[in-house]
């Protein structure tokens, strides 16, 4: 897992990154995957936005997470909630014990770790019958306002590849992954930004130029164009769409 992608971004990533639908929650409650009584490492947790939502349904969240500057920004949340604990370690070497977890979940995580190591740790962490849920939340390409967000990136970010790190979001892609069939809900994860919110969201991400970069200022100024030309009332709408994929390693 390459942590210096997102240093010095904790600060405006956990201000700027999206949540996850309530209806997420609701759906691995009603079929089972999520208890009172679950014990869930949540791998790559950044700075503890899923985290934060998915401790209130779960007896306790490990919260791994390698970088230090978004572990520390999690932690400033942590604070009130004691059913999480935050541990530095990696998606391939968690530190936690043998058979500790009932769920592994990865936000917005997956595409970075080394995916035949972080299965075997699956393996390893996972109590019988355990599963591991992979989620994003990816803008959808339909609406004009994000294909324009994304040309922009190409023009300023060379490191850009599209959404999440240009992962292949289609289920044959994880049948490598997964052992035997496993689910593939989808939920509508639609957002609101104000200018300073929409500004934030686009310099979290990890290929997004960094202040000192030549890139930095006009990446800024063409972001603050975009929103501009699509704001109404001064919001823009943005489309997301919340893509989980559910099942036994």
């Amino acid at each position: 897992m390459n942590i210096s992608k997102f240093d010095n971004k904790g600060t405006v990533y956990a201000k700027a990154r999206p949540g996850y639908p309530a209806a997420l929650f609701s759906y691995l409650q009603e079929n089972g995957t999520l208890r009172k009584d679950a014990v869930v490492a949540d791998v790559g947790s950044g700075t503890g936005i899923f985290t934060t939502q998915i401790s209130a349904f779960a007896k306790n969240v490990f919260a791994v997470e390698p970088n230090e500057d978004m572990r520390r920004q999690a932690e400033l949340q942590y604070a009130k909630l004691p059913g999480v604990v935050s541990i530095d370690g990696t998606a391939e070497q968690t530190s936690l014990p043998e058979a500790s977890a009932d769920l592994i979940t990865a936000a917005q995580a997956f595409h970075w770790f080394d995916r035949t190591a972080f299965q075997t740790e699956c393996r390893r962490l996972l109590k019988p019958h355990g599963k591991v849920l992979l989620v994003w939340n990816d803008r959808d390409t339909s609406s004009e306002l994000i294909r324009d967000n994304f040309e922009i990136n190409r023009r300023f970010c060379p490191s850009f590849k599209g959404s999440s790190n240009g992962i292949d979001f289609s289920p044959e892609s994880f049948s490598d992954f997964f052992l035997g069939a496993f689910e593939t809900p989808t939920f509508e994860n639609n957002l609101s930004y104000d200018l300073e919110a929409f500004l934030s969201r686009n310099l979290s991400s990890s290929y997004a130029p960094r202040e000192g970069d030549p890139n930095y200022e006009p990446y800024c100024h063409a972001i603050k164009e975009l929103f501009l030309r699509y704001q109404k009332d001064g919001i823009v709408q943005c489309p997301y769409i919340t893509r989980c994929y559910l099942g036994a390693v």
